[in-house]
């Protein structure tokens, strides 16, 4: 009886390709799958011409078909436009137009990559499931918890992306990335002549050209028919002067300062938005500093949670370098407080916040 085959993410790039033809040259049964997630062809008033860069195109559907049948695996596409839509791209949107930034990219890794993507596993038979991800797994006998660790190669270290995985998806997930470094893994795609090897990575969300969020929002908000009665504000200061108006709130994110439409001869940054009232609230740096927020719907991952306070490393931004904080458990188990040694720039509702021990993932939740 042969072993069972493991299915792979294949998303058409370097990483996803070179994990399957590293398990087909390893001797191991492989099933290559590719999830359509968003029809590229929707809201055609944000093509750009020449924009690169977005993942999960028809283009990489040919180029995943294209590694398959070059090492030789069964290959399949699995239609998920709807539940990817339902369960990332609403979801985004509501987010926004709430006053939050989300980050649809750890939405689609809890709902479509790691879940939907597992009973696809199923329907082949395979038990494990392979991902180009740069993270690392491993089994922790004393805890009996299957732990989430940082790449090996911190420059392309995905975890900040993963912090909502399940015990049952660890166990089945394969990431056989996490030891090598980029330059390895593109050494590794062309010894193997893979037909991607020279592939540039993809840098934006897939269904948000050239990552312009408020375009975005305001096509698919007229697409559906549900574009908000009021959108107008205005833009003041943190001591209630109004500098201007905006055109909506989704136009904003804690943090930024390009684009506020204001001037007063010295920077501002947005501090705060109100969906409520409409309101953009803007300062100076020193507003955007904070020691301590709440995290919510927590995903404890490598420990089953904290009862008295603990150390930790914690990040706010995937490019955020994690800062030493201490968290404190509150009444309800599925909120965290976090209380940072050094204030942080930019605490920003709707944002991932991922706690650490080193190289070890404790966990994460949403900034509220």
């Amino acid at each position: 009886m042969p072993d069972p085959p493991i299915a792979v993410a294949m998303s058409g790039g370097v990483d996803s390709s070179t994990v399957a033809a590293l398990l087909v040259r390893q001797g191991r049964r492989v099933v290559g799958m590719t999830m359509q997630l968003w029809n590229q062809r929707r809201l055609p008033e944000l093509s750009t011409e020449g924009a690169t860069g977005r993942c999960c195109s028809l283009d990489d559907v040919y180029d995943a078909r294209r590694v398959a049948e070059q090492v030789g695996i069964p290959y399949y596409v699995v239609n998920f436009e709807k539940q990817f839509e339902d369960q990332v791209v609403k979801p985004f949107v509501e987010e926004y137009l709430a006053g939050r930034t989300p980050i649809p990219c750890t939405l689609c890794n809890n709902y479509i990559k790691f879940d939907r993507f597992l009973e696809m596993a199923d329907s082949v038979g395979a038990v494990y499931m392979a991902t180009g991800h740069y993270a690392r797994i491993r089994h922790d006998a004393p805890s009996g918890r299957f732990q989430l660790l940082r790449a090996a190669d911190d420059s392309k270290d995905q975890t900040y992306f993963l912090f909502g995985l399940t015990q049952q998806q660890l166990s089945r997930t394969l990431f056989p990335l996490g030891e090598l470094t980029k330059p390895e893994v593109r050494e590794l795609a062309r010894s193997m002549d893979l037909a991607v090897a020279a592939k540039g990575d993809s840098q934006e969300i897939c269904f948000v050209p050239n990552g312009d969020y408020a375009a975005f929002l305001n096509a698919y908000l007229k697409e559906t028919g549900a574009e908000p009665a009021r959108t107008r504000g205005v833009i003041v200061t943190t001591g209630g002067r109004t500098l201007g108006h905006h055109d909506g709130v989704h136009h904003f994110t804690v943090g930024q300062r390009r684009g506020l439409g204001v001037a007063t001869g010295e920077p501002l940054y947005v501090i705060a938005t109100d969906p409520a009232s409409q309101r953009v609230i803007v300062g100076d740096n020193d507003a955007l500093l904070r020691e301590r927020f709440v995290v919510k719907e927590v995903n404890w991952i490598s420990i089953a949670g904290v009862t008295q306070p603990v150390r930790a490393q914690v990040k706010i931004r995937n490019k955020h370098t994690a800062a030493a904080a201490t968290l404190y458990a509150t009444q309800d188990a599925g909120r965290t407080e976090v209380v940072f040694d050094t204030p942080q720039r930019a605490v920003t509702p709707g944002q991932g916040a991922v706690f650490y021990d080193g190289d070890l993932v404790l966990g994460g939740g949403w900034i509220e």
